[in-house]
């Protein structure tokens, strides 16, 4: 019988998830091919397709990952991507909890610095995205924005899960 998961939280009150290196090798391989069968990835990392399975089931369970498919905007019809930094006074939660009701908006994070709140919008076109700024400046508490129109990406992942 294969151990169980090691997935714990190093302060059980509140804190971050420990994972040991079986767990972070199993995130890997998801992070390369999340419909990689269990047996392949029991295979790469040298557990059973049993083990893998209720390894992922737990590393799910604890919040620590999820399985996603990502689109490319792109290909999509999507071509204007931008972040946009939002000074603003007043209750920041409550700022930030207007400006993630607005579907447009795929990421809010309060942050430190010159903005109070950061947002990324994924837009039809440069129409659509003054649309999605009035949207923003409507918000009674909202100041000012300054907006980031992405002209290429270069470079997207997300492998720091496991660090």
């Amino acid at each position: 019988m294969t151990s169980p998961p090691r997935v714990r939280r190093s302060n059980p009150a509140q804190g971050p998830v420990v994972l040991d290196e079986l767990s972070k090798q199993i995130i890997e391989q998801l992070q390369g091919d999340g419909r990689m069968p269990y047996a392949a990835i029991g295979k790469a990392v040298g557990l059973s397709e049993a083990a893998v399975r209720q390894r992922v089931q737990r590393l799910q369970e604890a919040g620590v990952m999820q399985i996603v498919a990502v689109t490319d905007p792109l290909t999509l019809g999507f071509p204007r991507q931008a972040m946009i930094g939002v000074n603003c006074e007043g209750d920041l939660d409550s700022v930030a909890d207007e400006l993630a009701a607005i579907d447009e908006i795929d990421y809010v994070v309060l942050t430190a610095g010159s903005f109070d709140v950061i947002v990324e919008v994924v837009c039809e076109g440069d129409g659509h995205l003054l649309e999605i700024l009035s949207k923003i400046r409507a918000i009674p508490a909202v100041r000012a924005t300054e907006s980031f129109v992405y002209l290429k990406l270069r470079k997207q992942s997300y492998s720091w899960g496991t660090r």
